[in-house]
């Protein structure tokens, strides 16, 4: 699969094909919206291996003509979304809302470049707004599945809980196995009374620093040749 980025400004990186893999182990199917969706990177593989009918959202303008531009040469069909998604009207309801939102600290140094600070920082996508606004658009029993900062946990568990999304699998991602875990993608479920499950963790790279057997998978999976230029 072919994907044009930007020569400048926000590209995508493993986090996405990760939970791109992760997603693809429960099998979406029928209307799945793509929050925040930057160049489309993980509907557009959704959309490629399942039967789905794929909506993507971003409030940049940019990227999302790029991640429209990406479903054009790859002859996938999608429907659009420009604006804040926690202020757009969004009439249509989704089995399955996924996610790689901006999730960077405010507190820290942030980039002056206005199109990077949008996509990292997570002032431009609270968690509590974001939570709340996808339990009101998703269908019973829909998911939702998203990647975060692993050291927020406790907030991304308690909003989930609080707007009844319920939290049925975690899965840590690290980049090494004797190292903290700085991601975790979760699959939450309206209407669910499941107990939550934690996986295996991820392991990213051996102590050789090449990729693991698992992760050299998920990037054979995803199998996309990137290309930088303007659109």
């Amino acid at each position: 699969m072919f994907l044009y980025q930007p020569t400048k400004g926000y590209i995508y990186n493993s986090d996405s094909i990760f939970l791109y893999d992760f997603i693809s182990s429960f099998k979406p199917r029928g209307e799945l919206l793509d929050v925040g969706c930057g160049v489309g990177i993980i509907s557009l593989l959704l959309t490629r291996d399942f039967n789905i009918k794929s909506s993507i959202i971003d409030k940049q303008k940019n990227m999302l003509q790029y991640a429209i531009y990406n479903y054009k040469i790859n002859s996938l069909r999608v429907d659009s979304y420009l604006g804040d998604f926690i202020d757009i009207k969004i009439e249509k309801r989704f089995d399955f809302i996924v996610s790689n939102p901006p999730f960077y600290s405010s507190s820290v140094t942030q980039s002056n470049n206005m199109e990077l600070n949008i996509a990292r920082y997570a002032h431009h996508l609270p968690i509590e707004g974001f939570i709340k606004k996808v339990k009101d658009i998703l269908k019973p029993r829909g998911r939702f599945i998203f990647c975060y900062d692993a050291k927020q946990i406790d907030k991304i568990l308690y909003n989930l809980i609080k707007y009844k999304i319920n939290p049925e699998v975690l899965r840590f991602v690290h980049s090494k196995v004797d190292r903290a875990s700085k991601l975790v993608m979760i699959m939450a479920r309206t209407n669910s009374k499941s107990m939550m499950k934690i996986e295996p963790p991820l392991i990213v790279f051996d102590s050789n620093n090449s990729y693991t057997k698992e992760a050299k998978g998920a990037f054979s999976r995803a199998s996309t040749y990137n290309i930088k230029g303007d659109i």
